[in-house]
């Protein structure tokens, strides 16, 4: 049952839509009043799902009503009535918010069917929006999701710091959620009014890294056609992410180093300092320790870096939280996808809290958002999981995990199903060294990048799951 305002001047039309929108001839909840300051008293008291007003009112006209329910909690449709129709008095009303707009005299039938298809549109509306603002908290990227020990110390930590501005170095294997970290200690800090910026310091070019991060001045090379901020720049007041901190070229650490110290930048081609106000969080995926002893990272940025370090653990550490996450990607997936699906069968809750997930949290978001795709029930099956369809018999295929023939094969198809199971395993491999990177993974497989995207969808493995993040 929807609750209706109508609001008419003329007590016997009035009488009339009372008598045609109540009960027994629909099922609406209807108030009737005569001018626009009733009106407006009557939607500071009530909600309202639609509001069916005339343009000519005594005092203020229709167009008021109008204005105030667009104000109104709830938002409720409106349909203007007018025995004086014009096409810009159509056009204003829509223009105005309105759902629709009658002209005097019309068919009672035009009239309930405008009405019924305005509460359509309104639970729609209502249905969407309730759907946007469930996704978005699933989705929140500030939310720390999971209540092993390990994660519970991760938070701790969160909140230790948050207060603080110190630089934090965050690390950890690719897919743990760094980034996740990163947001959560910006909306906890004082700079969380301030910008968050993320750039990854390993998918930006040597020659164009220092511009990117610190800004250039008009002219100071090729293509500078007018001066830019740099990152430092846009993230001030608030946090700069410096993402796989461990790819930068070694004559930007210098400078990064000397930028943490001095808490000023240069543009290049300019000769004056700016003053950095951004706090720096650094991430990466590679033991720092090991690259310093390799000579490929400085031990003074180290330092400065890792003033608070906070390591994430990988998945396969984090006991329960598994399935606590798995059950949130459902849900999240789900939705966005229009789908009903209540969760997981018990074969699929133990080959989920089986699996090692080497891709980790990014991996795990990713098989269960492919098997609500292709989940054809309320619950996700062993089936559905997308390398179980590829013959793997585990999400994503461990590495080395005995093979199992397909029952009744002939020898052919045993032959193929192990083939493909051993390019499985090549190519997991492969991009565990590269990184996720399809480039030197080609080159270094010896074959072309379509060749490789061809055997990469064929064996329903996805290069982003391997990349650092």
């Amino acid at each position: 049952m929807a609750r209706l305002l109508i609001v008419e001047d003329k007590a016997s039309f009035r009488a009339l839509l009372v008598k045609l929108l109540s009960p027994p001839q629909q099922a609406h909840e209807v108030d009737a009043v005569p001018d626009a300051e009733a009106a407006l008293a009557h939607l500071d008291r009530q909600a309202y799902d639609l509001v069916l007003t005339d343009v000519r009112l005594p005092g203020a006209d229709g167009f008021s009503v109008l204005a105030r329910c667009a104000q109104a909690a709830g938002a409720p449709e409106v349909v203007m009535m007018t025995a004086f129709a014009t096409i810009d008095a159509a056009v204003a009303a829509v223009k105005a918010g309105a759902y629709d707009y009658l002209a005097k005299p019309f068919e009672p039938d035009d009239l309930v069917l405008t009405i019924d298809r305005a509460l359509e549109r309104r639970a729609l509306r209502r249905r969407a929006d309730a759907a946007e603002a469930a996704l978005q908290r699933l989705q929140a990227p500030g939310d720390m999701l999971g209540d092993s020990a390990p994660m519970r110390e991760v938070r701790r930590l969160i909140d230790r710091v948050a207060g603080l501005d110190v630089t934090v170095l965050v690390t950890g294997e690719s897919g743990t959620g760094k980034e996740v970290v990163a947001r959560a200690i910006h909306r906890a800090s004082h700079r969380a009014r301030g910008p968050f910026v993320a750039v990854n310091c390993g998918a930006i070019p040597a020659n164009l890294i220092e511009s990117e991060l610190f800004g250039h001045a008009r002219g100071a090379f090729t293509g500078a056609a007018s001066a830019r901020a740099g990152l430092f720049e846009e993230a001030s007041g608030g946090t700069l992410l410096l993402d796989e901190i461990g790819e930068l070229p070694a004559d930007m650490q210098v400078k990064l180093n000397r930028v943490l110290q001095e808490r000023t930048c240069r543009r290049v081609g300019e000769a004056r300092e700016r003053p950095v106000d951004a706090r720096v969080v650094a991430a990466t995926h590679r033991p720092l320790e090991h690259l310093i002893a390799d000579g490929r990272f400085r031990e003074d940025l180290y330092f400065r870096l890792a003033v608070y370090p906070i390591e994430l653990p990988p998945l396969r550490r984090r006991g329960d939280d598994v399935l606590l996450l798995a059950r949130h990607f459902l849900e999240a997936a789900a939705l966005r996808f229009g789908r009903t699906i209540g969760g997981f069968t018990p074969e699929v809750v133990r080959a989920l809290c089986a699996h090692d997930w080497p891709g980790n949290v990014r991996q795990l978001r990713n098989v269960v958002e492919r098997a609500v795709i292709l989940c054809e029930t309320d619950v996700v099956r062993q089936l559905d999981l997308p390398a179980t369809r590829a013959g793997a018999g585990a999400p994503e295929g461990r590495p080395g995990e005995a093979f199992r023939f397909p029952p009744d094969a002939t020898f052919r198809e045993a032959i193929d199903a192990a083939r493909d199971q051993a390019t499985r395993q090549y190519l997991h491999s492969l991009l565990v060294r590269t990184e996720g990177n399809v480039t030197r993974a080609a080159e270094q497989a010896g074959i072309e990048r379509e060749s490789l995207h061809r055997l990469l969808r064929r064996v329903e493995l996805d290069a982003d799951d391997y990349r650092p993040g």
